[in-house]
């Protein structure tokens, strides 16, 4: 009688709260998906150029590679360093030092290799962070907008993610380097997270617009346009990454907030992230928020990161269940159905896929 009741009490306990067995069948099941779709995923990658096929296209690519090295920490498997490598010397025939005119471009290709970094121990990658770094501060300016950088070299926008993508660049090298270069980084992220938090970008709900309107650039404003939910998910990581250069507990309140509200807004009845996937960009969109999460959760506190793991497993169980296309492709549209695959949505669906696993 006494066993009986103790499984019952178990059994609701789990109902509640995901017990250890529970938990690590999930994880498990979440990460064998994720290395089942990083080989559909594969199929689409050219070894000769190091990126993938259209539809998808060169920043992408940086995100594909953040996907497979964040699989191999989950995993603990070391199944794609020779991907790294290839793309590493084959990439760069197409823009040396992986720089272009974009800087948010140049934002992922530094975050990519910093991730491959972390998993391989190579310092050329870390290295490589560092000088695409270099050509990003080259688009801060003060004549307009009073800081940040521009989306591009042509200086016309100012926008949320290319200054999110510097922000999280600049604090992961505060993080990843000592002395004086680590003194240089996080100075870097502390002035664009004073200027960004200051812009207007993030909105009445604690969701961040797309950009500014620097039709007066001595006031410019927020625009107003979407919210789209990599807006919401790379500052997640530059705020995390930054409290830990600066011990500042508040920014992790403030991605909180961020993430608390994108959870809210941006997501079906059922908890599902939806946005339109039109175009070869926003397929990308949802994988980066969900990543980013996956970063906040493990600084956040007990029962924040509970929420953050059901939502985390809503979305992979959807993708599963409702979205899984021919030869294991993954569409755009988590909640189904399927619509299309390619480099891009796989990866953002693996993207999920790996944040639930990690989660657990």
């Amino acid at each position: 009688m006494k066993i009986q009741l103790k499984r019952i009490a178990i059994l609701v306990f789990c109902l509640a709260m995901p017990c250890a067995g529970q938990v690590g069948a999930e994880r498990t099941k979440y990460a064998q998906a994720a290395a089942k779709g990083a080989k559909t995923l594969q199929a689409w990658y050219v070894p000769s150029t190091g990126v993938y096929a259209p539809p998808a296209g060169w920043w992408n690519a940086a995100n594909a590679i953040t996907v497979l090295a964040n699989l191999e920490k989950v995993s603990g498997e070391r199944s794609y360093d020779s991907v790294f490598s290839q793309t590493f010397t084959a990439a760069q025939t197409t823009s040396a030092n992986f720089v272009n005119k974009y800087y948010d471009d140049d934002g992922w290709w530094a975050l990519a290799w910093m991730d491959a970094y972390d998993v391989t121990g190579e310092r050329r990658y870390l290295s490589m962070a560092d000088r695409v770094f270099v050509t990003m501060t080259g688009g801060w300016d003060t004549a307009t907008c009073g800081g940040g950088i521009w989306w591009s070299t042509d200086r016309h926008y100012k926008n949320a993610i290319a200054n999110e993508l510097f922000l999280s660049v600049a604090a992961r090298l505060a993080n990843r380097s000592k002395g004086r270069k680590r003194a240089e980084y996080r100075k870097w992220a502390e002035l664009e997270w004073k200027w960004f938090k200051a812009s207007g970008m993030i909105n009445n709900e604690n969701l961040v617009n797309d950009g500014l309107n620097s039709t007066n650039p001595n006031a410019c404003i927020n625009n107003g346009r979407r919210t789209w939910s990599y807006n919401q998910g790379v500052i997640l990581d530059g705020l995390v990454e930054l409290g830990k250069a600066n011990k500042d507990a508040t920014l992790g309140s403030q991605a909180d907030a961020i993430a608390q509200a994108a959870i809210a807004h941006l997501a079906t009845e059922n908890g599902v992230l939806t946005e339109p996937v039109a175009g070869k960009d926003a397929p990308q969109f949802k994988g980066i928020f969900m990543r980013n999460l996956m970063t906040l959760y493990k600084a956040s506190k007990k029962a924040q990161r509970e929420v953050y793991r059901r939502f985390a497993q809503v979305n992979a169980e959807s993708i599963l269940n409702s979205d899984e296309g021919p030869g294991g492709a993954f569409g755009g549209n988590w909640q189904g159905p399927f619509d299309s695959g390619d480099a891009s949505r796989q990866a953002s669906a693996l993207d999920a896929l790996v944040a639930a696993a990690a989660m657990q």
